[in-house]
């Protein structure tokens, strides 16, 4: 617990002043850990027999964020590049004798959309007006969510909410982080509103809190998804205490989705 609190506090202070700067300190802040999320995306595929393309995912990644942060216009007709070049280099596989080089397609492609596409929205909330706000009210709602499950869940967690894919998980400690989420998405609503540049209730956030904390866990439930076959734990080693990149963005995959989309529809 303590090499997790050093280094989450190690991070953040690296981070908030890229959250604050945005522009091009916040995507090599973020990029990095997406790009590297990538990485271990192909290296969790790869532990069960799968062999999808490294260099076009992770390249592939980075080009996508690349492109969504700084030339939008173009972000569709390199997406659509990635998957053709993806095909064809899988297809020249099969040729070579990979009998599975259809569903090495599959996983390549996945990552590219998955990591790619859906973690570019972290970057598309950070460039709405007041970002840097908005996002702070996203993911710390998500962070109290976890949090609070994480907690309650030790302490009194008897009903496993998914025992194949996280067996440490349950219903109690889902619905404390339920009720944390919605209660600090509120609360953040609220100070963000009085002593900041946004204009939302403090109902428009807990709905937001609500939303996140009911659906975001599947983006840690997804991840198991893919380290479960290969009897592997965390995705990788770069952060101290804490596991992978990929670890660390699951479920801030699924928050920032729907973050970004609550906020254009219903708040700005």
């Amino acid at each position: 617990m303590v090499k997790r609190t050093i280094t989450a506090l190690a991070l953040l202070a690296i981070g908030m002043p890229a959250l604050l700067f945005g522009g091009v300190p916040f995507f090599i802040f973020l990029g990095f850990f997406i790009v590297m999320a990538a990485y271990e995306y192909t290296l969790l595929f790869r532990a069960v027999g799968f062999e999808p393309s490294t260099w076009i995912t992770v390249g592939g990644v980075f080009l996508i964020l690349v492109v969504r942060d700084f030339y939008p216009e173009f972000a569709g007709g390199l997406f659509a590049a990635l998957l053709l070049i993806a095909l064809g280099y899988h297809t020249i596989a099969y040729e070579r004798g990979r009998d599975k080089a259809q569903l090495d397609f599959v996983v390549t492609a996945g990552g590219l959309a998955y990591l790619g596409w859906v973690g570019a929205y972290l970057l598309d909330l950070r460039n709405l007006p007041h970002g840097g706000w908005w996002l702070f009210l996203v993911l710390p709602s998500v962070w109290m969510a976890d949090s609070g499950a994480y907690s309650i869940g030790a302490a009194y967690g008897r009903h496993k909410l998914a025992p194949r894919l996280s067996p440490r998980k349950s219903w109690e400690g889902y619905w404390a982080g339920v009720f944390t989420g919605t209660v600090y998405g509120g609360f953040f609503a609220f100070a963000y509103s009085t002593w900041g540049p946004l204009e939302t209730s403090i109902w428009q956030g807990a709905i937001l809190g609500l939303v996140l904390s009911v659906i975001a866990p599947l983006g840690d439930l997804g991840e198991s998804l893919f380290k479960r076959p290969a009897a592997i734990k965390d995705s990788g080693t770069l952060i101290p205490g804490h596991g992978g990149a990929f670890d660390r963005l699951d479920s801030w995959l699924w928050a920032a989705v729907i973050g970004y989309y609550y906020i254009q529809w219903f708040l700005i």
